[in-house]
């Protein structure tokens, strides 16, 4: 059993490094604004995810639900010195790639929100401020005689 859990384990720390490393090429797609390789990126990240989920599950029936620093314990100090060691450098790669997907939202909802803002401003740039400014017709309505600014107290 030992030797299914730290295989496992190897597998997943390798999986995380390289999802760190993909989640960064992400974050510079993202700021050179590539879609397409944003997208492939997409893919590649969701299947490399699936594939650490496996690894994990795979640990937990080994181990039928008892944590790993649990089973640790229960086994010879070179042993679990060694799976101990393989765990804090999961952990480690867990953490950093979890860092580095909250920069990649952080970084595409800011886009998001620009381009919402840019697109709500050219919007409001194109629309008549009028509503009844275009006629049955499909022509330009224009007024005879403005408001009168005088008597409304417009000078």
């Amino acid at each position: 059993m030992f030797q299914i859990v730290s295989q496992s384990l190897q597998r997943q720390a390798r999986a995380l490094s390289l999802l760190f490393e993909l989640l960064e090429e992400e974050y510079f797609s993202i700021m050179e604004r590539k879609t397409e390789t944003v997208v492939s990126l997409e893919f590649s990240l969701q299947e490399l995810i699936r594939q650490i989920a496996v690894e994990k599950s795979c640990v937990i029936r080994s181990l039928a639900g008892q944590r790993v620093l649990a089973y640790a314990e229960s086994l010879p100090e070179e042993q679990a010195d060694e799976l101990r060691n393989i765990f804090a450098e999961v952990d480690r790669g867990e953490q950093r790639a979890a860092r580095q997907a909250s920069r990649n939202a952080q970084l595409s909802l800011a886009l998001l929100d620009q381009s919402t803002r840019n697109l709500r401003h050219l919007t409001k740039q194109v629309t008549p401020p009028d509503a009844e400014i275009y006629g049955s017709q499909g022509t330009m309505c224009y007024k005879a005689h403005p408001d009168a600014a005088i008597i409304s107290g417009r000078l």
